[in-house]
């Protein structure tokens, strides 16, 4: 210790170079720190990261914005331009509770005073239920606070924009805050239940981003969704502290390309009429379901098409409903509409003798027992009775005469066990019969064989077109607005499954169905005026590994052409296990459609009609005589008897079923607008020499002056959906 002593006293070093050495410690320390950060610092801003991370996409975030362009997803028109889904806009409905939703003395935000009134409005509008509109607004957070809003569930969204607007007069009325709404993109289907399983249905790709737009899920909405749905553009901005768009710094980068438009080929009339129809037999036999389908025969341009049970796509989509596309999707034996084919295929081989008779008992084939529908009734038939009177023995014994093996290549010529490619979503392929003898034997008759609606229209194609066997199609036409290009759809032909002579001659006994008092099943669907010609049919059912039996448990089909001598349409109807059932069911569907088709054609009414003459000074009811013989709609504007003034020029070709609107030098009176197109009232407008305030896209579906209510110099509101 003495020694360890002794050496501390010897270099002790006195106070003042005490604080020498520990201020030149500290000086090298710290110039030791400075120069790291020196060259921490260089080596940040040289290569602008910071483990990993750039700082100048940070600091980009931080003040640099960017917003997507939504593009315009392509309208689906029909054959004439008549749009049947086109983008809109749709609300959701909200209220604010939070007591700090105020501006300067104003209070934004709903008052518990006002709480019933809300849930009233909310009724009327919404019909939501008033108890639980106030269960919502009502509600408290764990610490006691009111949350900042609350929403009423599905019956909450989907609000259109006639509801919006009522609900905020109502709440203006009497000055009342809280309510809300919230825009959403949409898609509108100006005519509710038209053709719905074929147009599809459109919804939002994700309800959490809806800069991402709809997407298609059904029908043409789904299967073109990729040409529809177009290409969002994007914008750029600068931000503020508090991330807002700084004013004059918006810089649009990439425009947005918007969807392509598509032209079905689907008649409005007619499509129109068949929902009717439909309508109609449904309520009356109360099936599982119906099924309907209008196509041109010489081109496969499907016209009308529908099935029920159906949806209405304005309304959306329920919860726990099964949506099935049964004209694509579900597979069924046909019966004995399949015996044309048979019929077809024996002519075309040299092996239908129609003079060649035999008994209609029973026929015992294999380990099998083939009746007839009426088992004994009629006796002895010949081979062109047996068709006519749709007897399953006779065309057993016509397809053992054929071979097995020649009627399974016609099945397979006739396009029966493959897809017919329309690219509607899960579209079947049917299948073909087993090789077993009994099951190919059957079906000649549309047992053990399942076909799809579009697999039969395609295969009578071939009677109905000379032989030849055409693709169905429904899209016209795809037209870029972009670029301008325009894709037209041709028909597409599948070969000469039969010769033009055989398809005449089944014509023929098609016609024989029809005409044939004493044997034909098909004299119901006698038309006026027109040849036709038919194929009726009664499936059995196939379930739980046999076949359904008991009253009307049966599909019931069928399949006409007309006029016979050279056919222009084919109309093919299914109706399956209908509650109530008589022979005038199918009918009621067929012939009044067949025959407003068959009208139509007849008086060649084309898609643009002849042009418009001038009418000015010409009698009133002259003037809508001629115009109604264009095809067009005349509205007479006043209630004078000579044409002052018209909405078209004369010379100009219009849409078939376009407005026309005339007025007269009587007195004028605001018209129901419901349903105008835009541009109608653009030109009613004019003629009326008044102001609109024209809300909202698409069709018009209110108006503040009432129809039959006198003009004034106030501003007309008309809202659009």
């Amino acid at each position: 210790m003495a020694r360890w002593k002794k050496f501390f006293e010897k270099n002790a070093s006195s106070p003042k170079n005490n604080r020498k050495k520990v201020g030149r410690l500290l000086f090298a320390v710290a110039f030791g720190l400075f120069f790291l950060f020196a060259i921490r610092l260089i080596t940040i801003v040289a290569t602008d990261s910071v483990s990993g991370t750039k700082l100048s996409t940070q600091v980009a975030k931080l003040y640099n914005g960017e917003s997507s362009v939504p593009a315009r997803r392509g309208t689906i028109y029909d054959r004439n331009g008549e749009a049947i889904a086109e983008d809109a806009t749709s609300y959701s409905v909200y209220v604010v509770l939070n007591t700090n939703y105020t501006i300067g003395d104003t209070k934004y935000y709903a008052q518990e005073a006002d709480y019933p009134v809300i849930a009233q409005i909310l009724n009327q509008y919404l019909a939501i239920d008033e108890s639980y509109s106030l269960d919502q607004m009502q509600q408290t957070l764990e610490d006691g606070s009111k949350p900042f809003q609350v929403e009423f569930g599905n019956a909450g969204k989907n609000v259109n924009l006639e509801q919006k607007l009522a609900m905020e007069e109502a709440m203006a009325a009497d000055n009342r805050k809280g309510l809300f709404f919230e825009e959403h993109p949409a898609r509108l289907y100006p005519n509710g239940n038209f053709a719905s399983y074929l147009i599809g249905y459109a919804q939002l790709t994700d309800v959490k981003d809806e800069s991402k737009g709809l997407e298609g899920i059904m029908g043409i909405e789904a299967s073109y969704n990729d040409i529809l749905q177009g290409t969002s553009g994007k914008t750029t901005f600068e931000k503020d502290h508090n991330g807002n768009p700084v004013a004059g710094t918006v810089d649009e980068i990439t425009q947005a390309t918007d969807g392509q438009d598509i032209y079905t080929t689907i008649d409005s009339h007619l499509q129109s009429y068949l929902e009717t129809l439909m309508d109609a037999a449904f309520e009356t036999s109360q099936p599982e379901d119906l099924t309907a389908v209008l196509m041109k025969a010489k081109t496969g341009e499907i016209v009308a098409m529908s099935q029920r049970p159906t949806y209405n796509p304005q309304e959306g989509f329920k919860e726990d409903t099964l949506y099935r596309n049964l004209l694509a999707e579900d597979p069924f034996e046909p019966g004995s509409t399949m015996k044309t084919m048979l019929l077809a295929a024996a002519i075309n081989e040299n092996k239908f003798n129609p003079y060649e008779t035999y008994n209609n008992q029973s026929l015992k084939l294999y380990d099998t027992t083939i009746n007839d529908h009426d088992l004994g009734a009629i006796g002895t038939l010949n081979m062109s009775q047996a068709f006519a009177w749709s007897s399953n023995i006779g065309m057993t014994l016509l397809e053992q005469k054929l071979g097995d093996d020649v009627w399974r290549d016609y099945l397979n010529r006739f396009g029966f066990g493959q897809s017919t490619g329309s690219k509607l979503p899960n579209e079947t392929s049917g299948s073909l019969p087993e090789s077993s003898p009994v099951s190919v034997a059957m079906s000649s008759f549309g047992q053990a064989i399942s076909v799809s609606d579009l697999q039969m229209l395609q295969a009578y194609s071939a009677i109905t077109n000379h032989g030849q066997m055409l693709k169905p199609y429904y899209i016209s036409q795809t037209v870029d607005q972009n670029t301008g290009e325009v894709q037209v759809t041709q028909p597409t032909q599948l070969g000469q499954v039969v010769t033009d002579d055989t398809a005449s001659q089944v014509l023929t006994h098609l016609q024989d169905v029809v005409e044939n008092q004493t044997y034909g099943t098909g004299n119901g669907y006698a038309i006026d005026g027109y040849e036709v010609g038919a194929k009726t049919g009664t499936a059995q059912i196939a379930e739980g590994g046999g076949y359904l039996t008991g009253t009307n448990q049966y599909i019931y089909s069928v399949m006409m052409a007309a006029p016979i001598d050279d056919p222009e349409y084919l109309l093919y109807v299914t109706i399956k296990k209908p509650t109530t059932y008589t022979s005038a069911v199918l009918p009621s569907i067929t012939n009044p459609l067949m025959k407003r088709a068959l009208d139509l054609k007849e008086n060649q009414i084309s898609t643009l009609t002849p042009e418009v003459a001038n009418y000015q000074g010409q009698d009133v009811e002259t003037a809508k005589s001629a115009l109604t013989v264009l095809g067009l709609q005349p509205i007479v504007l006043g209630d004078g008897t000579t044409v002052d003034a018209q909405s078209i020029a004369a010379g100009t070709s219009l849409l078939s079923n376009s407005k026309v609107i005339l007025r007269t030098k009587g007195t004028l009176t605001m018209p129901d607008v419901s349903g105008w197109s835009k541009n109608d009232l653009i030109h009613l407008q004019e003629l009326l020499n008044v102001q609109f305030e024209i809300i909202g896209q698409g069709f018009a579906v209110a108006q503040s002056l009432s129809a039959g209510q006198a003009l004034g110099s106030e501003t007309i509101r008309i809202v659009l959906q």
